[in-house]
Order: C-alpha cells, then structure tokens, then sequence
C-alpha cells in the first residue's frame, strides 16, 4: 500500500445562488490545489460541507473533477453517512470512478453505542461493498461528530481486515490518540491539522489532511517536502510559520472564512456562500483576518 504523501486538501464546496454546487468553481479550485502542492484532495469531508452535500450531489461532483483531467487515484472523497446502504452505495460509486480509496466517518446518530457496535458497522460495510479495491481511511472527529472511533476498534479492525482498512485521519486534535493510532502496525495515519506534522511524521505520518490547505497548500508542502529531503531543521523553522497560520485562519470559523477570502482574494461572490444551517462571513471579519495573515504570517492572498 503506498499512501498519498503529502499534504492533502479537504476541498471547499462552492454553491451558485439557489444553493446548487457551483461546478465550474469547484473544479477550478481543486485543480488550484494540486497546483499549488497539494499532494490530493479529500472531497466531502466537514470542510467541505458533506454533510450539507446530498449522495447524488457529491457523485457528480467527484466525477466532475475526474472529468475535468483530475487524477482519480489522488482522491479519498468523504462517504460516511448513517445508513450503512447509502454508505455502501456512495463509496461503490466512488471506487468504481477510480478513487484511490474512501474517508468513512463511524455512524453518528446513535450516540454511546457499544464498541461491538462500531466495529459491526464498518464490518457489514466492507461485506456489502463486495470489492477488491476497497480502501478505507476511516475518520476520527468525535468533537463534530459527536461519536469517535476508539483506538482499540481502530486496532481491531485493522487485525480483522488488513486489505481494507488502511488508513486514519484523525481530526481529534489530541496528539496522545495521533500518537497510538501511529503505533499500530501498517495503518497510514493522517493527522487532521497540520500542527502536530513533524512529530507525526517523525512516527512515519505520510502527512497530513488539513482544512487549511485550501489557502495554505504551498506552505505545508514545503514543510512535508523539507523533512522528507532531510533537512528536518529547516523544516521545523518552516513549520512555525506555518502553524501561526492555522491557528490565525483557527480563531474564527475556518470554513466561512476561508469562503469569504477566497471570495475577496479571487473576485468571486459565489465563493462565500454556504448552504444552512452554516452562514457566511461578513467582509468586515474577513478583512480583520486578512489583515491579521498579512501581519503574521507575510500572507496577502492566493
């Protein structure tokens, strides 16, 4: 199994006026991140507003990308819903397009279901999708979610079903969960924030899958790209600069934000629209952020 090394980008979702996905800027944006050093993209994850995103939405979106010249094999689209059929039904439509695997999120409804329950789930998932090619990163972000995937179930799985459960990203933010996800043999571990980099790639992470690649992709991927030719000393000095960016963007709510300055930075209103319940970002909070990135971190723009 040879990862995605890198910096990976949970993309954005751009919606036109009524609320529809607004194509042409999603694609555009994804392509703006694979050139911009974005080793993939994690389509439909939480910065992407999935769970805002219907299952027929996000097919056509992903298969919009691929149709637009995008490598299906730098793909890992997000597919964890609660109903174990639209999960199986939404990650066979994305393994069928040639995704290099699939982001699944435990089933988040019923909350303090045992860890039988959990590990059942992502069992009769990988039974009902039948494939070969199936790869699961499974998805740990049990402060939006609401319900996480322990450790020991993490383990569990990964013994039973070694082909199949590949990787994690875990967005927990608590370096002790990163750090024994990282100690179990053979599962790629991404963490979801660039802050923890070097010490998890100092334990083997590959890298990282961080929401604010989709305005800082260059500046993590020189990070990863310095400590990967040895120079973990430069890296470690790059990786300041680059973590005063993440908790700038981390102070206010980074998915309207990062909406509303790409929306100002590019010249495009439609780029600060997010569909309810989330709302958007005033210009106002926005120029205080940028100017706040310009101070800091040296940033005026993409």
């Amino acid at each position: 199994m040879h990862p995605i090394t890198g910096v990976i980008a949970p993309n954005l979702t751009f919606f036109n006026d009524d609320l529809s996905i607004a194509t042409e800027l999603y694609v555009a944006h994804a392509k703006r991140l694979l050139a911009n050093g974005c080793a993939g993209l994690a389509p439909f994850g939480t910065t992407g507003e999935a769970l805002s995103v219907g299952i027929d939405e996000r097919i056509t979106a992903i298969r919009a990308l691929i149709d637009a010249g995008i490598d299906a094999s730098k793909l890992i689209p997000g597919t964890g819903l609660t109903a174990l059929t639209d999960t199986a039904r939404l990650s066979t439509a994305c393994l069928e397009a040639g995704c290099a695997g699939v982001m699944v999120l435990p089933p988040f409804y019923f909350k303090d279901v045992p860890d039988d329950g959990l590990y059942a789930y992502f069992a009769k998932l990988i039974e009902m999708i039948g494939r070969d090619d199936l790869k699961i990163y499974l998805y740990h972000i049990p402060q939006v979610a609401g319900v996480g995937i322990p450790v020991d179930v993490v383990r569990r799985l990964r013994a039973d079903f070694p082909g199949q459960i590949v990787g994690i990203k875990d967005s927990s933010g608590v370096w002790e969960n990163t750090k024994a996800l990282l100690e179990i043999e053979g599962l790629i571990v991404y963490p979801g924030s660039e802050l923890p980099l070097i010490e998890a790639m100092d334990m083997g992470a590959p890298g990282c899958i961080t929401a604010t690649a989709n305005l800082n992709a260059a500046g993590v991927a020189e990070v990863i790209g310095t400590y990967q030719a040895g120079n973990v000393e430069k890296a470690k000095a790059l990786h300041e600069g680059v973590k005063t960016f993440r908790l700038t963007v981390q102070g206010y709510a980074p998915i309207p934000a990062q909406k509303r300055l790409l929306s100002m930075w590019l010249d495009e209103p439609r780029m600060a629209t997010l569909r309810p319940p989330l709302q958007s970002m005033s210009v106002e909070a926005a120029e205080e952020l940028a100017g706040q990135l310009l101070e800091k971190c040296g940033f005026n723009g993409v």
